[in-house]
């Protein structure tokens, strides 16, 4: 029998093994175990994979810098901050030291960033290509952690990232003129090209998510697929003004230039910001609250019934119909 799809097989095959109340029921992107009286352990894990992930020949130290930063979106997306990580690598056997140290480099930056650090893991060689695996271990207050079950039709939902700069990143590295047909400068392609390399770390976000939102989730598969997750947990749907969808100006040339690419840009993956459901009577004081500590989060729109499903909404409330909702592992 051929694979089934990522959520299929998690559902069928490894959620009957995950006993522990704080695994969720393998329906979220992190588990939260209580480990003391006054915190919670919030854990989560990502494979990254050369030709997959990250592109066979991207700098190394990039690639370390991702592996990290990708795990610390899922924290800061509960609420948590990043307290230690352990990394598996897979390498084939002609991988030089230069290139490890320049990786090892990339993670450094991370962790003098944010606080993080590495406290074991474990390294092998492989005949494939390169695997990065890596678990980041969170701390929050006792039941602090912010989940996708809790969103209530009428809250309101924010993100506090551009959407699509990865994506764009991706196609540039992949066809160079695509600069030229998207009236895109230097500057521009370096900009994309970085995001896509190198995701946004907002360890500001995490306690603004902790302390206003009802449910949180990090976009990594796209914009409306990881909308679409949180509602499904929370039993809810949502709408999105996509004239309120935050975009770069290196992503508003793009779009000027070739219209079309909206549909790509809210589906893509990549993003890594968080996507959050606050309560209407309390989003006056989280938009203060967000200003006052430089954390950029903008509202896209708001949750509904459950019946409305997830729609995605132009000026005038046509909805925008999508062939696909975002990535897909399998």
């Amino acid at each position: 029998m051929a694979l089934a799809g990522e959520f299929d097989i998690i559902a069928r095959i490894f959620a009957p093994l995950a006993k522990e109340a704080g695994a969720l029921g393998l329906k979220d992107d992190a588990a939260v175990l209580t480990v003391t009286d006054d915190h919670q352990l919030v854990v989560t894990c990502d494979t990254l994979v050369s030709g997959v992930h990250f592109l066979k020949d991207d700098p190394p130290g990039s690639i370390g810098y991702k592996a990290l930063a990708v795990n610390l979106s899922d924290l800061t997306a509960k609420g948590a901050y990043g307290y230690v990580y352990t990394l598996s690598l897979a390498l084939p056997r002609e991988t030089d030291m230069a290139w490890l140290e320049a990786f090892a480099a990339g993670l450094a930056e991370v962790q003098d960033r944010t606080g993080i650090s590495l406290i074991g893991g474990d390294t092998t060689a492989t005949s494939g290509p390169p695997t990065i695996t890596l678990t980041a271990l969170g701390l929050v207050q006792h039941e602090s952690a912010i989940t996708r079950l809790g969103a209530k039709p009428g809250d309101r939902l924010y993100t506090n990232g551009t959407i699509g700069d990865a994506y764009l990143g991706l196609k540039l590295l992949q066809d160079a003129s695509l600069a030229e047909a998207w009236g895109l400068s230097d500057g521009d392609v370096d900009y994309l090209t970085d995001r896509y390399r190198r995701p946004p770390i907002d360890t500001g976000a995490a306690l603004l998510i902790r302390n206003f939102a009802k449910a949180a989730i990090d976009v990594s598969d796209g914009l409306a697929a990881d909308l679409e997750k949180l509602c499904g947990v929370s039993h809810v749907g949502a709408e999105i003004q996509i004239g309120r969808v935050p975009f770069s100006p290196a992503a508003q040339k793009g779009l000027g230039a070739m219209p079309a690419l909206l549909r790509d840009l809210v589906v893509a993956g990549d993003d890594y910001a968080a996507l959050i459901a606050v309560s209407e009577t309390s989003a006056a004081r989280f938009e203060s609250e967000a200003e006052s500590h430089g954390v950029p989060f903008v509202q896209l729109g708001e949750i509904t019934d459950a019946a409305d499903g997830v729609r995605l909404l132009e000026q005038g409330g046509r909805v925008i119909a999508l062939e696909r909702k975002g990535f897909s592992h399998f």
